[in-house]
């Protein structure tokens, strides 16, 4: 079992994911994960699917979703969002901007470095 209930953001280490990207885990059972994103203005994420439902919401900046069929969403500071399991979905970030979301199940993926 993959547990990490209880932590400090201080206490955790920041990945950088490529650039432009930052992601630092801050917790998660098996069944549920808990990131903080920080992207830079211009910052693409490409149209891309993963087996967690995703939510999210926005603690800074600006940022445009779209979808496979062409749906866009722009979520800036105070805008929540979800994508379900294997939903195509990717971003353009129009400011710098900082994300929470939640993964369920919990991404393994997204462990290293913790």
């Amino acid at each position: 079992m993959n547990v990490n209930k209880f932590t400090n953001e201080s206490e955790r280490t920041t990945v950088k994911v490529k650039p432009g990207l930052t992601r630092t885990t801050l917790s998660f059972v098996d069944s549920l994960m808990l990131c903080k994103f920080h992207e830079d203005k211009g910052t693409i994420i490409e149209l891309h699917t993963h087996e967690a439902a995703q939510n999210g919401y926005v603690l800074k900046g600006k940022i445009k979703f779209f979808l496979e069929d062409g749906t866009e969403f722009i979520a800036e500071r105070g805008s929540a969002y979800v994508f379900e399991s294997m939903e195509p979905h990717g971003s353009i970030a129009l400011e710098e901007t900082i994300l929470i979301e939640s993964f369920a199940p919990m991404r393994p993926d997204y462990m290293d470095g913790n």
